[in-house]
């Protein structure tokens, strides 16, 4: 799968932030002694396939004291198998934050024209945190992460007293834990340096980036803090400059709305998931569902799981029929299954360290009560859910470095590729970043909704613009809008 969907994922708050120290990004971190070359092996687990390598780097904990602790990150490579036509290395993310990496070439590799596998070695790995990269915890039970990422969708003032409550419970969870002493480390610019450590070990002067969803603020933080180390830069589904802080988070609900028409006319289009035969129908059965379930859930289906498990299931057109059979199911008063899976916990966990740790979230109820009043009312279908207080109000805030400010200074290296109705990172997002960028980028916005574009979506235009520039560096003269594709 392209990147863990929110819901499934848990914890606190959605998807996250951009940030740095001093400009140079270095700050008087290991950039100084160059690490040891990474030795490639067997991948990990039973049968691990034999065309992908792995190895296991040690980086600092923390870059602002290079000779201190350290951890490990875990690498994978799919090499080319063209070397004459080889030009270097693909650095890849997909997504989060709480992703595991490690497989991921595998699964682009399955979507990648050959021009690009020919042209690039492909990395993958778990960021810091996550999977076989030093994983943090929360110590997440069974029933918080059945709970879903969302907090609960605030009818009044109470709701939101009571969310602030199991936030604080969440964050000094975090802070109990047997990793709490990653909690000020697990930070996108911290991941950002431990791929210039990646770069140096592996013996490149230079990497190309392919990342999505979250991994847009990876790699823009990547580029402001080390902007001569980079080449070709694609980021896919974009996050704005600051990232997945409480605006992001807050901007989903925005990415719903402009998502949603299209379920509406998949379903009024298909009588038989009885969910309407009109876009306004469609649209009143999710309401009514939703305040049904408020009132009373179905099975652990609340009503604020609804509303997540219809903004993840809205990330794919293929799983539109997913999305109609669950609330085909939910109206019949029928169980829809909802099981997290064993791996959650260490995704949900990571997920908020980085959130959490990556800005400054507001610490009073108050603003929080603002947010929702007005959000409730401008995306009503989940906005009094992604308003809401989350555990990042509470998060302990000690040894944090300042935000990464993503500006337009560096080459002028990177795409950004993004569909006009995306549920997860919304175009009014990734317009901010295309402005913070100025002539450092060119953006390409497809007629398509969902969450991804390139390699795995159907628009042609926008795959054969990000394919050309990875593979001859020529980007589009200026920014590009690609039509539907037609059947």
């Amino acid at each position: 799968m392209r990147r863990k969907p929110l819901a499934l994922a848990l914890a606190a708050t959605a998807v996250v932030a951009t940030w740095v120290a001093p400009a140079s990004g270095a700050t008087p971190d290991a950039a100084a002694t160059a690490p040891a070359p990474l030795k490639w092996g067997p991948c990990p687990g039973a049968n691990p396939p034999k065309q992908l390598q792995c190895g296991t780097l040690k980086v600092p904990l923390d870059y602002r004291d290079p000779g201190g602790r350290r951890i490990e990150i875990a690498v994978s490579r799919l090499p080319s198998q063209k070397p004459a036509q080889r030009r270097g290395a693909l650095f890849t993310n997909p997504g989060g934050p709480g992703g595991a990496g490690l497989g991921y070439p595998l699964g682009l590799a399955a979507q990648l024209p050959q021009q690009v596998l020919d042209t690039y070695d492909i990395i993958g790995m778990d960021p810091r945190g996550v999977g076989r990269s030093t994983p943090v915890t929360c110590d997440l039970t069974p029933s918080q992460l059945k709970r879903g990422a969302y907090p609960t969708y605030a009818h009044g003032p109470a709701d939101i007293v009571r969310e602030a409550r199991y936030a604080r419970g969440l964050a000094q969870q975090c802070a109990a834990s047997d990793t709490a002493w990653m909690l000020p480390h697990t930070t996108t610019a911290n991941t950002a340096r431990d791929m210039d450590r990646i770069r140096a070990a592996i013996g490149e002067p230079k990497i190309s980036y392919l990342g999505a969803s979250y991994g847009t603020q990876l790699g823009a933080t990547y580029a402001q803090l080390f902007p001569e180390r980079g080449n070709r830069i694609v980021l896919d589904s974009v996050l704005g400059p600051r990232g997945y802080d409480v605006t992001a988070f807050r901007l989903l609900a925005r990415g719903m709305e402009d998502r949603f028409p299209d379920f509406a006319a998949y379903a009024s289009q298909h009588p038989e998931y009885g969910l309407g035969t009109t876009p306004a129908q469609v649209e009143a059965t999710y309401s009514a569902l939703a305040r049904r379930l408020d009132a009373e859930p179905q099975g652990n289906i609340t009503g604020t799981l609804f509303r997540g498990l219809t903004l993840e299931l809205l990330y794919s057109d293929a799983q539109l029929p997913e999305l109609a059979t669950m609330w085909q199911t939910l109206k019949a008063g029928k169980p829809y299954p909802f099981e997290p899976t064993p791996d959650q916990e260490n995704s949900a966990a990571s997920r908020l360290h980085v959130l959490c740790a990556d800005s400054r979230w507001p610490r009073h109820q108050l603003s929080y009560q603002l947010n929702v009043l007005v959000d409730r009312a401008r995306y009503p279908k989940l906005g009094a859910s992604t308003a809401n207080i989350t555990p990042c109000a509470f998060w302990p805030s000690e040894h944090r470095e300042p935000p990464v400010r993503i500006g337009d200074r560096g080459p002028s290296n990177i795409l950004l590729v993004q569909n006009e109705r995306d549920p997860g990172t919304p175009l009014a997002g990734a317009l901010k970043l295309r402005q913070a960028l100025g002539q450092r980028a060119r953006m390409v916005t497809a007629d398509q909704g969902g969450h991804g574009v390139y390699p795995f979506g159907a628009n042609t235009c926008a795959n054969e613009a990000t394919t050309t520039f990875l593979t001859t560096g020529k980007r589009p003269a200026g920014d590009l809008r690609c039509a539907a594709n037609t059947p």
